[in-house]
């Protein structure tokens, strides 16, 4: 199972690997950028004591909260030997390949050794569970989504708080599991919890019963994991949802990241089907592609359904399997979100979310990513289904539609892209000249999710040397807006707009008046610097065609630059 794993992550994501700090995926080099500045950051906070949390390092002079930015600490410490002796881009490429890997053989643990007997039954479900096309979607650069491999663990857990005797132990080692999870990513977290909750239920409703003294060592247990989970997670909890630069609701609209009725049944971009040109372009964007099983796989995992209600045996298991029948259904509907979408088309035709999407934690969560809890439930039941194979009278047949069914889906290697180093002027040192650490540098363009290039040169510096660097304004995060509702990134200012325009779009203003020239020194006075860098355009990002512009404009507002090393640099009075 180890090696399947192994060698499904390197089919994956082998083109990161070709050069780690050269490499980037396609489509979403930005969370790749995010991530890599998040685990730099957690690195430099073991080696320089800071607190991982809160920095101001990012979006000077206001600061980031980083609880409620999927901060991944607990990964970046422990990652903390590679980050400091080989950059932030081999840890992100590490982090993420372990995560692709570990989560299927976390499946296949669980599955093994709670829910099926049979080893091929384990493995086709933990493959499944880790390599579904909702898993793969989240592989571009998706840390926290495709690092599942705490979910089936906590679950474990979760059902040996039943043993009598054990309540304290297992409670804790619940508890220490829950805020680890919490660090690598709290919304999944939360579609843990709320899956384990909604099972439970769904299993009383269909008749399972425990004895006394099995829930009598189930609610100690849980105590003992409240008790632990809430002092570990005190203040990440108080940060997430009260501290400074907290917010309430999501940064994303619920609607637009909600699944499309058709998806269930559309094939992923990146699988043999979306490769021969069959992909349905449901979701809003290729990292969020939650559910696409195609339809020979949605009636595969119907029919596998339909086997574990009517060949499971044991009432304990009958009323299993009927619990997680329901619980798929369910989630699926939630993921639909607030209103019905179908091939692309809002029908205005509300659904239960709507009731939902206002409520605390709902209100963060984007619908469509419950259809990742469909995804494991349906693992789950197709190994509750083969399972039962080595009896079926034509278990050759199943075995055949089986694979017929999952062939579509079958994983293509992600794509990835060359893109440009960190700049020598940044990498080494050369920038100390001209800016002490602590003091703010503004890259130009400014760092933001479109144009993350400024926040990578600041996680290299966090990842090098001593580990002191410069501020910069903006960057790539999630924050509050002037209503205190999420938005990604800061409300942006009159000088990063324009830059922003110029280097995105091509547009620049006819001309550049005195006023505009006022109204970007104000800028530089806000974000505290009066250095900035222009690098040379280079490749890989989405502005290096626009090179020419940007320096046409920064010298028509701060007069003529002077070069430095391999960069243009304006030191405004």
């Amino acid at each position: 199972m180890v090696a399947l794993a192994l060698v499904g992550a390197a089919w994956l994501l082998g083109g990161l690997w070709v050069h780690p700090d050269r490499r980037a995926i396609t489509i979403n080099a930005s969370d790749q950028a995010l991530f890599e500045w998040l685990l730099a950051y957690a690195a430099d906070t073991l080696r320089g004591g800071h607190n991982p949390l809160w920095t101001d390092l990012l979006n000077a002079p206001g600061g980031v909260n980083l609880a409620v930015n999927t901060a991944v600490t607990v990964l970046g410490w422990v990652l903390a030997p590679v980050t400091l002796l080989l950059g932030p881009s081999v840890t992100f490429t590490v982090a993420l390949t372990f995560g692709v890997a570990a989560t299927p053989v976390a499946w296949y643990l669980l599955l093994s050794r709670k829910l099926v007997r049979t080893p091929a039954a384990a493995i086709v479900g933990g493959l499944f569970c880790g390599f579904a096309p909702g898993l793969v979607s989240h592989a571009n650069a998706h840390v926290n989504f495709a690092s599942g491999y705490l979910v089936p663990l906590i679950i474990w857990r979760v059902l040996e708080l039943r043993r009598p005797g054990r309540a304290v132990r297992n409670g804790l080692i619940l508890g220490v599991l829950v805020a680890v999870q919490f660090s690598l990513g709290a919304e999944t977290l939360f579609f843990a919890a709320l899956a384990c909750g909604v099972l439970l239920g769904f299993l009383l409703v269909a008749g399972y019963r425990e004895p006394r003294e099995h829930i009598v060592a189930f609610a100690k247990g849980l105590a003992t994991t409240a008790v632990t989970a809430g002092v570990l997670l005190a203040y990440p909890i108080w940060m997430m949802f009260a501290g400074p630069g907290s917010y309430h609701g999501t940064g994303f609209n619920q609607v637009t990241h909600s699944e499309d009725l058709m998806a269930y049944g559309a094939f992923p971009r990146r699988s043999l089907a979306g490769v021969l040109g069959l992909a349905g372009r449901l979701a809003p964007n290729p990292t969020e592609e939650n559910s696409f099983f195609g339809v020979p796989g949605l009636l595969l995992l119907i029919g596998a359904a339909v086997l574990a209600l009517r060949l499971t045996r044991g009432a304990a298991r009958r009323a299993l399997a009927r619990a997680l029948v329901a619980s798929a259904l369910l989630f699926a509907v939630l993921s639909l979100g607030p209103v019905l979408k179908f091939n692309h088309h809002r029908t205005g035709v509300p659904l239960p979310y709507k009731l939902l999407q206002h409520a605390p934690l709902f209100d963060s969560a984007l619908p469509g990513r419950f259809a990742l809890i469909v995804t494991a439930i349906a693992g789950v039941l197709l190994a509750l289904s083969l399972d039962r194979l080595p009896r079926l009278k034509h278990r050759r047949l199943v075995a055949a539609a089986v694979a017929m069914g999952l062939l579509p889906v079958v994983p293509a290697p992600l794509l990835t892209m060359d893109r440009s180093p960190v700049p020598h002027f940044i990498s080494s040192g050369h920038w100390r000249e001209y800016v002490r650490p602590g003091e703010t540098l503004i890259p130009a363009p400014l760092p933001s999710d479109w144009l993350p290039d400024g926040q990578r040169w600041q996680a290299a510096v966090l990842a090098g040397g001593d580990g002191e660097t410069f501020r910069v304004p903006a960057g790539f995060f999630l924050g509050p807006d002037s209503n205190g509702r999420g938005r990604i990134g800061p409300p942006p200012r009159w000088m990063q707009t324009m830059l922003s325009e110029a280097a995105l779009r091509g547009d620049r203003p006819l001309a550049i008046s005195p006023v505009m020239q006022a109204e970007a020194r104000s800028d530089l006075q806000y974000w505290g610097g009066n250095v900035i860098v222009l690098p040379d355009g280079g490749y890989g990002n989405r502005w290096n065609r626009r090179h020419g512009l940007l320096l046409e404009l920064l010298t028509e507002l701060f007069g003529e630059p002077t070069r430095v090393d391999d960069v243009w640099l304006w030191q405004v009075r």
